[in-house]
């Protein structure tokens, strides 16, 4: 499957944010998809035949970065593509000088615990109800030293 990765724009949020309340349990609201980009936070998508079929938001502060958010459309689900894109997301935060990327995931979301194992990242600890909805639910603090 031929996919290009490209820096995010305001015309891409519609398609960001519809793929972000199908595959998140507390998605981003629209205004908050746009403040994040207002505040210089790094915005991705992944494109196939022209359409936004995943995306990824992370905010370096050198030398350190928070990946914010990552998802990729629940039809393009199981063919490599959030690999894909996370690992550009790693190359792109090793490109300005990030030396460790951390990131929160709900420690249900074992694809995405996975995803973040296999591509190097350590679990360093329990957030304790940080999640809120549906249920509250801990977080699993993660890390990449790159």
């Amino acid at each position: 499957m031929r996919t290009k990765i490209r820096p995010a724009s305001s015309d891409d949020i519609e398609s960001i944010v519809e793929i972000e309340n199908s595959t998140n349990l507390m998605p981003w609201t629209k205004a908050q998809f746009i403040s994040s980009m207002e505040v210089g936070h790094y915005s991705t998508v992944l494109e196939h035949a022209e359409t936004i079929i995943g995306f990824a938001i992370y905010s370096p502060i050198i030398p350190e970065s928070h990946l914010l958010n990552i998802a990729i459309d629940p039809a393009y689900h199981r063919k490599g593509l959030g690999d894909k894109l996370l690992k550009q997301v790693i190359l792109q935060n090793k490109a300005v000088g990030v030396k460790v990327i951390n990131l929160e995931v709900r420690v249900s979301n074992l694809v995405a615990i996975n995803l973040y194992k296999k591509n190097g990242f350590y679990k360093d600890a329990i957030r304790q109800d940080y999640y809120s909805k549906p249920e509250k639910e801990d977080a699993l603090l993660m890390s990449l030293i790159i």
